[in-house]
């Protein structure tokens, strides 16, 4: 692996500890794509949140799971690029505000136009999900963005920690806290009508928490600590996130909604161990998830091999291959129904949940040579738009 350089010409910093926060979105994105192939050709098979464990199988169970770590980890390492932004190498510090507003308020746009249409290839309803979340996330950092560091790390810990705590603040439709509690904190509608619906599905608040943390964390990624250093702090850290989570867990004190129980073999209790809320997630699916990564991210950093090559070229232009992983599973469900019709109900499914795995793989390898074209002419074009892919 190359060592850590600088080219002034472009203030782009290169070295290991880069690459293994690119390795760690190509992975989550690869994991994406995965889920939302399922949600396209696998819906037959409905998931609800926390999964019914009497309807689902394991297969299904753990393939849902290892889309958990998706959304948590992307917007940590939101935080993160955030505060490499605010501090470059070799260059005194600089705001990261206006850009975070911008490329939040950026994100908004793109989720209520161009994604929500790639999902139903219509408008007639508006699902605020991951992507509104992450803006609404890159925001509020923005915003908090010049509060002493620590400051912004103790409320990143005390959202993260205690927003399970809030869970008995309920307002009805109609009260004039509803609509902005559910934006915040509990999924729902926010409008409905004959013709449109709007719909909170991402709840915002632990969100905000989990960038707050990244922000909070992006020191460790700085020229201050060599690689070693960062990968024995990232293991620590990751070390007491998931042993936090197996005692909070393993008791069912805190953390979780739902408490888990021993099932009639062991695979059931593990199952039901791991069955996390995820809108909005529990303490217990950040921990896990954010323990998880914690530990690949040291992993990454010293790990070069043709997998991981694949995988920074994903995560190198995220932006680009989730729009455009999205709509070529539009036009390719509706090709289906076109030329096989609905098997499934009204709808097309696969009939076994191994093809959905193949067709992941497929468009994997199809979906690496257009976003690695992009990612080449992202990094080399001067022009200000194509960044914010």
């Amino acid at each position: 692996m190359n060592t850590h350089t600088v080219t002034p010409q472009n203030n782009t910093v290169k070295g290991p500890r880069l690459a293994s926060i690119d390795i760690m979105r190509g992975l989550v994105m690869v994991f994406m794509l995965l889920d939302h192939v399922r949600e396209r050709f696998y819906y037959q098979h409905k998931i609800t949140d926390p999964i019914t464990l009497e309807d689902t199988e394991a297969e299904l169970f753990f393939t849902r799971i290892l889309a958990h770590l998706c959304a948590p980890i992307f917007v940590f390492l939101t935080g993160v690029s955030a505060w490499l932004y605010a501090n470059p190498a070799n260059k005194p510090p600089r705001s990261a505000q206006q850009f975070l507003l911008k490329r939040g308020l950026f994100l908004v746009l793109l989720e209520v136009t161009l994604i929500n249409f790639s999902w139903f290839g219509a408008y007639n309803a508006l699902y605020l999900q991951v992507i509104w979340a992450i803006g609404v996330s890159m925001i509020t950092l923005g915003l908090l963005s010049k509060l002493p560091h620590k400051w912004i790390a103790a409320l990143g810990l005390a959202i993260v920690f205690g927003h399970n705590s809030l869970e008995f603040i309920q307002f009805s439709p109609g009260e004039w806290g509803y609509s902005l509690w559910t934006i915040l904190h509990d999924r729902g509608p926010l409008y409905s009508s004959d013709s449109f619906t709007v719909f909170a599905s991402y709840p915002v608040l632990p969100w905000i928490g989990v960038i707050l943390l990244g922000y909070a964390i992006g020191p460790i990624f700085s020229r201050r600590f060599n690689s070693e250093q960062r990968q024995s702090k990232l293991v620590k850290l990751s070390i007491l996130a998931l042993s936090l989570m197996l005692v909070l867990r393993g008791f069912n004190i805190y953390g979780e909604d739902l408490p888990w129980q021993t099932g009639a073999t062991c695979l059931d209790s593990v199952m039901s161990f791991l069955n996390f809320t995820k809108y909005p997630p529990s303490l217990m699916f950040i921990l896990l998830t954010l323990g998880i990564a914690l530990s690949l991210l040291a992993l990454f950093e010293k790990t070069q091999n043709k997998l991981t090559d694949a995988l920074k070229t994903y995560g190198s232009a995220p932006m680009f291959f989730y729009i455009f992983h999205l709509y070529i599973l539009l036009i390719g469900y509706k090709l289906a129904m076109w030329g096989i019709g609905p098997n499934a109900g009204d709808i097309f499914g696969f009939a076994a949940l191994w093809q959905v795995w193949l067709l992941t793989a497929i468009l994997a390898v199809l979906l690496y040579f257009p976003t690695r074209a992009f990612a080449r002419y992202k990094h080399a074009s001067k022009q200000a738009w194509v960044k914010y892919l």
